[in-house]
């Protein structure tokens, strides 16, 4: 197939450097080189373990040997050609992310005491590194950065693909701080009075909680988590400085930008506990604020008293701390609209959502990532009750209809959704759309296989690294299913996927994990931001209510290679199609690393 000629080359070099505000003769030397396997770090170099493993005993981490690519055949039956590897090209070269869960750990609103009452009632109430997710969704960005050329390929990345939990509180203050890390925008965070961390990890009467400057009297010194005096003051000074993605990036809701703690619903009474002055420590307190409120007070005056309750602390079991209304709680519109207020490098404004979204409140999307590719963003949270979720009969029907129709335009279709397909299964009906048929696993899985260039699934919500293939019913073909696990809980791994055409029938699917980018072990007193992004994955592997170690996933659901069968004739897609194509992808790259720069 025909490569570009010098004319097209130059031309468009010519075209990119204007569009992108570039030096022609850097940007001409960066379209010339030849494509080679990016060298930034990843899972394939490096990993990291745990180096004491035992009941009741702290687990430090070290830096341990990479992982190869294993290769999964279940789609096609048979061995792939060896030969696949010299004739290769990428089609497409993208970042995924999920659950970062980004927490202001100081909002009144938060589940804490929970734990005093029971540690798995509500799952991930309090966690010891729940001050620092932004500074590993800082250090995410940087791994990401870092690896903006294929480790397969050498491609540029084309884009980075979001499945949710973002919010992990429903408070408008943790989205805006996830997309000014993800644009570049400097954040402190911190909520309340400045500089001062104002919570359950410095109140001695909160006793569940893990206390950094002296855990001796809680069950996380029982457990060995070290003394780190400082930890909190650090947490809520610094300004984080990601540098932001390189490329554009999409998003989809989570459970958790959609419904409080990602499973209950909101009433007056928790709303204003969120920006108000009282934040409770002990769980009779919250459950009377909260729990109680939610189920037996509905009256106006009921809840009205409660909210009195809360600002001027007649209530026991609470203590004071300073208001402040950017901890308000979301509602759906919020989520769509503050995608909107984003820095127009790395874009697209809007995050996938558009217009119309905002116009119609619909709440899924579609676009494409380049000419081969369709990329439909799918909302399957409930907007009632529970954390799983499922598949509104509009939603299934707009997505079916898409899939038809970029088949037709021989494109290639990925979907996103935060829910993967164990999770798929809530019945709650939602009250804006009564009687609405909501599709579940098996059904929406069917569906897709109805469709041969739908090649594969991204998600999230377990916090677990997961690959499944979905066969075909009739015959050799059907799609992956990639999830990837979270930035809160250990491994705080991400991931990269790329679709690679082998020139034989068959595509490969590439899924490279990505650690975060700091140090494997953490140095004591280092309360940089890096070293609080280390500090935040060691705490994240002393889970003892979870297994950290099973959230990384069998050796087949990591670094992987996954065949499919090609849906049409690849070769419809000239060479010189995709080397315009990656042109511009390292155009955006080299300009949005300009604008980190200056």
């Amino acid at each position: 197939m025909a490569s570009l000629s010098r004319r097209g080359f130059l031309g468009l070099t010519g075209a990119l450097a204007a569009s992108f505000g570039l030096p022609h003769s850097m940007l001409a030397e960066a379209l010339a080189a030849p494509l080679t396997p990016g060298e930034g770090a990843t899972t394939l170099q490096q990993t990291i373990r745990q180096v004491n493993i035992g009941n009741r005993q702290y687990r430090t981490l070290v830096a341990a040997p990479g992982e190869p690519y294993l290769t999964r055949v279940d789609l096609t039956g048979q061995d792939p050609s060896p030969a696949r590897a010299a004739r290769r090209r990428s089609i497409a070269y993208l970042g995924h992310t999920s659950d970062l869960h980004i927490m202001d750990a100081q909002s009144p609103a938060r589940l804490e005491p929970v734990s005093e009452f029971s540690t798995t009632l509500v799952p991930g109430n309090f966690r010891p590194q729940e001050t620092l997710t932004v500074y590993v969704q800082a250090a995410m960005v940087k791994a990401i950065a870092d690896a903006a050329f294929s480790p397969v390929t050498g491609a540029p990345l084309a884009a980075l693909l979001n499945t949710g939990d973002m919010a992990d509180m429903l408070s408008n203050k943790e989205l805006r701080w996830y997309i000014d890390v993800f644009d570049g925008t400097p954040v402190t965070p911190n909520t309340g009075k400045a500089g001062e961390y104002e919570g359950v990890q410095a109140w001695e009467e909160a006793a569940y909680a893990y206390h950094p400057d002296d855990p001796t009297n809680d069950p996380f010194g029982a457990y060995g988590f070290p003394k780190v005096p400082g930890l909190l003051t650090a947490a809520v000074s610094q300004e984080v400085k990601s540098g932001g993605l390189p490329v554009p990036w999409y998003t989809v809701f989570g459970n958790h930008d959609t419904v409080y703690s990602g499973v209950f619903g909101t009433d007056e009474a928790v709303r204003n506990l969120a920006t108000g002055e009282q934040k409770p420590y002990a769980f009779p307190a919250l459950a009377g604020s909260y729990f109680r409120g939610m189920t037996t007070d509905t009256s106006p005056l009921t809840r009205g008293f409660r909210a009195l309750e809360q600002q001027f602390g007649f209530n026991t079991g609470f203590k004071r701390v300073t208001g402040d209304t950017s901890r308000k709680l979301l509602v759906s519109e919020d989520f769509m609209k503050a995608h909107f207020e984003t820095t127009a490098m790395p874009g697209p404004v809007g995050h996938g959502f558009t217009q119309q979204n905002l116009d119609t409140g619909q709440t899924f999307w579609s676009t494409d990532i380049g000419p081969n590719l369709r990329v439909f963003g799918l909302d399957t949270c409930n907007q009632v009750v529970g954390a799983d979720g499922a598949v509104p009969q509009n939603q299934f029907d707009w997505l079916k209809t898409g899939l038809g129709q970029a088949l037709q335009e021989k494109k290639l279709a990925i979907v996103l959704s935060h829910h993967n397909s164990l999770t798929l299964e809530n019945t709650a009906q939602n009250l804006l759309s009564p009687g609405e048929p909501l599709i579940h696993a098996d059904q929406f899985i069917d569906m897709l296989l109805e469709f041969p260039n739908m090649i594969a699934w991204l998600n999230g919500h377990t916090h677990i690294n997961t690959i499944q293939a979905h066969p075909s019913k009739v015959g050799p073909g059907g799609f992956w299913e990639i999830t990837t696990a979270s930035c809160i809980d250990y491994p705080q791994q991400q991931q990269l996927v790329e679709i690679v055409d082998n020139r034989d029938g068959t595509l490969s699917l590439f899924s490279t994990v990505l650690d975060h980018a700091s140090p494997p072990s953490w140095r004591q007193g280092d309360l940089s931001p890096t070293g609080l992004a280390s500090l935040s994955r060691e705490f994240a592997s002393n889970d003892w209510v979870e297994d950290p170690l099973m959230r990384r996933g069998s050796p087949p659901d990591r670094n992987t290679e996954m065949l499919i069968k090609a849906p049409f004739d690849m070769s419809m897609i000239s060479d010189a199609d995709l080397e315009k194509t990656n042109a511009q992808r390292k155009a955006t790259i080299l300009a949005n690393q300009k604008g980190a720069v200056t």
